[in-house]
């Protein structure tokens, strides 16, 4: 699972660093905000970072990294002193404190649209859960409503943990159209339990031009370790933007509107994901969706669903902020100065289901702290992705890699 994500954390940072030449019809222009730019590109560091990480575990991946940044830019607010700096550093905040959540404002706006209705479905919220009658920092509050859209919800985790549990799991749901289930599960919230931070996303889009359905057949995926499975292979002819190294191949696939898309990257060699994923970096994905031309393309691709979750916080202490998750170091006094607050879990759960129609797609983060296409193409290509391959759901005004992920064996 590891290999996929970790192709699909760098993918997004080439997604963010690239930005698209075209917007959503009806949608205005972003004016041009270096802020939110600098915030987006170091998202997608973080995300090439992560996804290194994750990828090490064979088998499929996927997952949101705008909504763990999300999540951990809210956290990052009520950080102090050295806590605060390995945080910085490891989330590649690009701005300094002042600067960085009124970029993270600006970024959530443009993706949440100006209320122009849209050709797609594209949420995301943030929510503060805190221990009733608990005092925390007005500063700190006033960051997360304003910037975040993030107001406190007051709970009591010291009495009544398990209905606290369920009304942030209900929330979760909600706001991701019930595909993201039991985010936070059973005794991981619990008396000393002070604060939850959550981020949810969701995403459902048409492709510009649908796979018809009658074109779907039974073909043979053929494994790294050179087995086959059978799935179903969706089929259409297009016109899109591609790209052929040599030892392996990039397509793009808009969403109706143009605002997003999904890039593949597919290595000729059944088995070479590993070798691919050496040089899958963010300056070799922008430079490579730089050569992208107009092709023909004989498309291939299978239908395929999943779900999968991670427990993150050993992955980023390792990675460079293990003061977070210190109780008796943790420096999160920017949030209260009742007692010391340090990170106990980081969980994320993400959904994605591409079939013949489109995407759907989505995901949450909860950090828990406790007390102490052009047709008329002349050139022509042939893209079968009939072996493992790493997508990413990319939004293209601001270059936002949304989701991210690798399919080793696809499951429908």
């Amino acid at each position: 699972m590891n290999r996929l994500l970790w192709s699909l954390l760098i993918l997004s940072a080439l997604f963010l660093t690239a930005l698209p030449p075209g917007r959503a019809e009806g949608e205005k222009p972003l004016k041009p905000n270096l802020d939110m730019n600098a915030v987006v590109q170091g998202n997608n560091a973080f995300a090439g970072d992560l996804y290194a990480r994750l990828a090490r575990k064979d088998g499929n991946l996927f997952f949101s990294p705008y909504s763990i940044s999300t999540a951990l830019a809210m956290t990052y607010a009520g950080a102090q002193g050295q806590t605060a700096e390995q945080m910085a550093h490891t989330l590649h905040y690009p701005v300094e404190r002042a600067r960085l959540d009124p970029a993270f404002a600006n970024l959530i706006r443009a993706l949440q649209g100006d209320g122009t209705p849209r050709k797609f479905q594209l949420n995301t919220a943030n929510s503060l859960w805190g221990q009733s009658g608990y005092h925390f920092k007005p500063p700190f509050l006033d960051i997360l409503r304003d910037d975040y859209a993030a107001g406190l919800r007051e709970v009591d985790f010291h009495t009544a943990a398990e209905p606290a549990r369920l009304a942030i799991n209900r929330w979760v749901e909600q706001q991701t159209q019930d595909k993201i289930k039991d985010l936070i599960a059973p005794g991981l919230l619990g008396p000393a339990t002070r604060l939850v931070l959550v981020n949810a996303i969701y995403f459902k889009g048409a492709w510009s031009e649908a796979f018809r359905k009658e074109n779907t057949k039974p073909e043979d995926f053929h494994l790294a370790d050179r087995t086959n499975v059978t799935v179903p292979m969706m089929h259409k002819v297009e016109g899109l933007s591609y790209f052929d190294e040599g030892s392996f191949q990039m397509v793009e696939l808009p969403y109706q509107g143009g605002q997003q898309s999904t890039l593949i990257f597919l290595p000729k060699d059944a088995s070479g994901l590993a070798e691919f994923e050496k040089k899958l970096t963010a300056q070799n994905m922008d430079a490579w969706r730089t050569k992208m031309q107009h092709y023909i393309v004989d498309l291939a691709l299978p239908r395929f669903k999943m779900t999968a979750e991670f427990e993150l916080s050993k992955t980023l202490a390792s990675m460079g902020i293990p003061l977070a998750f210190d109780s008796s170091k943790a420096d999160f006094s920017g949030m209260t100065q009742e007692e010391k607050l340090w990170i106990d879990a980081i969980v994320h759960k993400a959904f994605v289901d591409v079939n013949e129609a489109g995407t759907e797609a989505a995901a949450a983060t909860a950090v828990m702290m406790k007390a102490a296409g052009i047709a008329q193409a002349m050139k022509r290509a042939t893209f079968k992705a009939d072996h493992p391959f790493v997508f990413a759901i990319r939004e293209n005004q601001t270059g936002s890699v949304l989701f991210m992920g690798r399919v080793a064996k696809p499951q429908g």
